[in-house]
C-alpha cells in the first residue's frame, strides 16, 4: 500500500516540474484533516500532531500554498482565522484570508459539497489544486467527479476521530497519521540550517560521526585533574573510578583525527579556567580555523571573563551558550531578557541554544527570531522531532543522529551513562 506522505511529496514535486510557473496548491479540510473535529475553536484547539509541520513543509520546502476549506460559516471567519494562526505561530506557519474558505450560508447544509465548492473556489481563483486532504470520503468523490484533467491527489485523512466511512474514489490514499520522515528526505533538507553531530565521547560514536557526510561534531570536554588531559565525558567526572577515566577518549586525539577527515568541531566547555586556555592550545595546534570552530560554554563556568577571552581568542568562531534558563522570564518580561541577551552578545557571544522540547520554547524561539538573534536548536529525540526543529529554519540543529531511518546510528552523549541502542538485522 503506498504510503500518502510519501506520494503527497513526489506528487507536488512531480507537479513543480511540469507547471513551474503556476501557483500550486494544496487543499486540507481544516475541521478533519488539520484540526480535531472533537475539539471547537478557542482555547481547546488542538491540531493533529505533525499536520502544521506538513503544512509548513509543502509551503517552504514543495512551493505548494496550502488553502483551507471549512463548512463552518462565514459568521465565523475572523474567529476561525484567528484561533489558526494563534496555533500555527509556534510552527512559523502562517494562514491568509484569502487561502480560507467557508461555507457562504449558516449552519445548514452538505457539508461535504460545502468543502468541495472551497476547491472550486481556489481554482476559479487560479490556484492549480494539486491534492486534497479530506476527513470525509463523499468530499473527496465530489473533488474526483469534478476533476477532469485527474491532476488532483485525493488523500483521506483517517485520522483519529476524523476518519468517515464511505465510498473513496478510485485513486485516493488513506493515512492515519502525518510522519515529517514519510514526507522529507535527507537530500530536502535545507542548506543554510547547520546540522552538528552531538556526543563524540566514546569510540563507536567517533566512528560512526567520521564515517558519515555530517561535517559538524561536538565533545564535552573535561580537565581531568588526575591525569591533566582533556578528557571527552558528557557528566562529572568526579564519581568516576580513576580507571574509567583513564580510559576515555581525549580531546588531543579526536581533533587529530576530525581534522584528518576534513571535519568541524564544536567544543562543549564543561568548565572554565585553565579548562578554556587548553582547549584553545589544541586547537590552534591541530590547525583548526576560526570558520571550523564553534565554542558552547555555560555562563556560570565562563562569566564575562571567559566569554570575553574565547571572543578575543576566536573572533570569527561561533561562540554559544545555552540559555534555557531565560525562557519563562522572556515569556512574563521580554524587554529584560532582551537587555540580558544584548550585553551577552557585546561580550561577545554570537548564538544561543535552546531546548527544542522545553515547555517555553515556542514562544522564547518566536521572540528570538524577532530580535535578531542566532538559535541552534538541540534536545531533539528522534528523526521526527528533528525534522519539525529543522522546519523553524533556526541557524543550526545539534542531533544525537539516532536516525536509523537514514542510516545513521548515533550513540548519543552517554548523558547518565544511557545510550541508544540498535538491533542487530540477520543478513
Amino acid at each position: 500500500m503506498t504510503n500518502w506522505m510519501v506520494a503527497l511529496a513526489v506528487h507536488c514535486k512531480h507537479a513543480r516540474q511540469q507547471h513551474s510557473g503556476d501557483r500550486l496548491m494544496v487543499v486540507f479540510d481544516a475541521d478533519g484533516a488539520l484540526v480535531d473535529r472533537r475539539r471547537s475553536f478557542g482555547a481547546a484547539l488542538r491540531p493533529y500532531p505533525g499536520a502544521l509541520e506538513t503544512v509548513r513543509w509543502l509551503e517552504m520546502g514543495l512551493g505548494c500554498a496550502v488553502g483551507l476549506v471549512s463548512a463552518r460559516p462565514e459568521a465565523e471567519r475572523a474567529a476561525t482565522l484567528a484561533a489558526l494562526n494563534a496555533l500555527g505561530v509556534s510552527r512559523r506557519v502562517l494562514f491568509e484570508d484569502a487561502r480560507l474558505h467557508m461555507r457562504s450560508e449558516g449552519w445548514a447544509g452538505d457539508d461535504a459539497a460545502a468543502r468541495a465548492a472551497g476547491v472550486r473556489a481556489f481554482q476559479a481563483a487560479g490556484w492549480r489544486v494539486v491534492a486534497v486532504l479530506d476527513s470525509a470520503p463523499e468530499t473527496l468523490a465530489a473533488v474526483a467527479a469534478q476533476d477532469e484533467t485527474g491532476e488532483i491527489l485525493p488523500l483521506h485523512a483517517a485520522l483519529e476521530g476524523a476518519a468517515r466511512e464511505g465510498t473513496l474514489p478510485a485513486r485516493a490514499l488513506s493515512g492515519d497519521a502525518y510522519r515529517l520522515a514519510d514526507l522529507i528526505a535527507e537530500r530536502d533538507l535545507p542548506p543554510d540550517v547547520g546540522l552538528v553531530w552531538h556526543g563524540l565521547n566514546d569510540e563507536p560514536n567517533v566512528r560512526q560521526f567520521l564515517a558519515s557526510e555530517i561535517v559538524w561534531g561536538e565533545c564535552d570536554i573535561h580537565l581531568d585533574p588526575r591525569t591533566d588531559r582533556l578528557v571527552l565525558h558528557h557528566d562529572e567526572l568526579d564519581d568516576a573510578p580513576a580507571d574509567d577515566v583513564a580510559a576515555l577518549l581525549t580531546l588531543d586525539d579526536l581533533l587529530a583525527r576530525m581534522r584528518e577527515r576534513g571535519k568541524a568541531v564544536k567544543l562543549d566547555l564543561k568548565g572554565g579556567g585553565p579548562l578554556i586556555g587548553r582547549a584553545l592550545a589544541l586547537v590552534a595546534r591541530h590547525g583548526f580555523d576560526d570558520d571550523q570552530l564553534w565554542l558552547n560554554g555555560y555562563l556560570p563556568f565562563l562569566g564575562e571573563e571567559g566569554v570575553r577571552q574565547l571572543a578575543e581568542a576566536r573572533p570569527g568562531a561561533i561562540l554559544q551558550a545555552p540559555v534555557d534558563f531565560m525562557g519563562a522570564l522572556a515569556v512574563s518580561l521580554p524587554d529584560h531578557t532582551k537587555a540580558i541577551l544584548d550585553t551577552l552578545r557585546g561580550w561577545g557571544m554570537n548564538r544561543f541554544s535552546i531546548n527544542f522540547m522545553s515547555a517555553e520554547r515556542p514562544q522564547f524561539y518566536d521572540l528570538m527570531l524577532r530580535w535578531g538573534f542566532e538559535v541552534n536548536l538541540y534536545g531533539v529525540v528522534d528523526l521526527e522531532t528533528f525534522l519539525a526543529a529543522v522546519l523553524l529554519h533556526p541557524r543550526s540543529v545539534t542531533a544525537d543522529f539516532n536516525f536509523p531511518q537514514w542510516h545513521y546510528y548515533g550513540r548519543g552523549s552517554g548523558q547518565g551513562g544511557r545510550y541508544y541502542e540498535y538491533a542487530q538485522r540477520a543478513p
